[in-house]
């Protein structure tokens, strides 16, 4: 059974079939484990027999300390145990969705511009509190705010790099086995060779030790070798942003995750500007980004100003002279 262990309550076969079968289809489902292992770890407190919508309803009460998203989430993922069960069992009870929390609501992106990006590369060799103790952090946040604005990385799939990935010959990243278990092999910018290279040398002089190839990329000069975990390289992020003072209409400070979000816009505009056939370039932007459909790519679209400039002047370059104007002034 590998991860999944064993379950105690009356559901214990169908959630330990449920996760085979998922598991088997190329799922990762290790946070699913967790919820499940939560729900059978309740039936058998209360010494269950089956589980009723009161029951269902007590145990997500006792979720209250997740926010509504995540609690959605959580009975969600018993509700869809409980549709893989009524295929066998139809009389089984099955949780009403409309009963769930609200959704999330989604965190709208903030699309860094090329002038923010120049300002936090300034920042991350002149702020003097990172460099104590940490003589490689410099160049080493120069390399990942490059690869983050210029290739459109998740943070986790920045931080799994490894020295190795890079092949300096061909120019490329090996993105391994990330989200939908997909792994990529992606061409650098120019700019993102050079930091690159750069990086490396001034590691190589520094460390040469830690120039093997299973090393990981991103280091600091720190005491010890390893890679950054996503909260710390949030944090040490932060702290580019407060020194550049880039915030959010809000007031808050952007994400790491709006790198992804800028590499996808600019990329959009960059094929609106040279005139290029944007169903055609969807589908290869999708698979740049790791997704499984442009679906998800669209998500990483908003309908910003910039692009909407860019669409309309070039609907007014093909169509502009198809629209007349009536005899009241307006287009017709």
């Amino acid at each position: 059974m590998g991860m999944i262990l064993k379950f105690h309550s009356s559901l214990a076969p169908v959630i330990e079939r449920y996760l085979t079968l998922k598991i088997a289809l190329g799922r990762r489902y290790h946070a699913e484990v967790g919820i499940f292992r939560s729900l059978d770890a309740f039936l058998v407190e209360v010494s269950a027999s089956d589980l009723s919508s009161e029951l269902f309803r007590q145990w997500a009460s006792q979720q209250d300390r997740l926010c509504s998203g995540v609690r959605r989430h959580w009975m969600r993922n018993v509700r869809n145990l409980c549709l893989y069960r009524r295929r066998t069992e139809p009389s089984c009870f099955v949780p009403d969705a409309a009963d769930f929390p609200p959704e999330h609501q989604h965190v709208r992106p903030y699309i860094y511009t090329e002038t923010q990006i120049e300002n936090l590369l300034a920042a991350a060799a002149t702020l003097p509190s990172i460099r104590r103790g940490r003589p490689l952090r410099a160049p080493m946040l120069r390399l990942a705010v490059v690869v983050l604005y210029t290739m459109g990385l998740r943070r986790q799939e920045l931080l799994r790099l490894r020295i190795g990935d890079y092949d300096s010959r061909q120019r490329t990243l090996l993105i391994r086995s990330s989200k939908f278990h997909k792994t990529r092999l992606l061409p650098l910018a120019d700019d993102g060779v050079c930091e690159m290279e750069q990086y490396l040398s001034i590691r190589r002089a520094a460390r040469p030790d830690t120039m093997t190839a299973q090393a990981p990329l991103l280091w600091d000069g720190s005491t010890v070798l390893r890679s950054y975990t996503g909260q710390g390289f949030a944090c040490v992020f932060s702290r580019l942003l407060e020194a550049t003072d880039i915030r959010k209409p809000d007031g808050r400070l952007p994400r790491v995750h709006d790198m992804r979000h800028s590499f996808a816009v600019n990329a959009l505009l960059r094929w609106y500007r040279a005139g290029a056939d944007m169903q055609a370039k969807l589908p290869l932007l999708a698979t740049y980004m790791g997704h499984v459909s442009i679906v998800s790519t669209q998500y990483y679209l908003p309908f910003i100003e910039p692009l909407a400039t860019a669409a309309s002047e070039r609907f007014a370059a093909r169509y502009g002279a198809l629209i007349t104007p009536a005899a009241d002034g307006r287009a017709s």
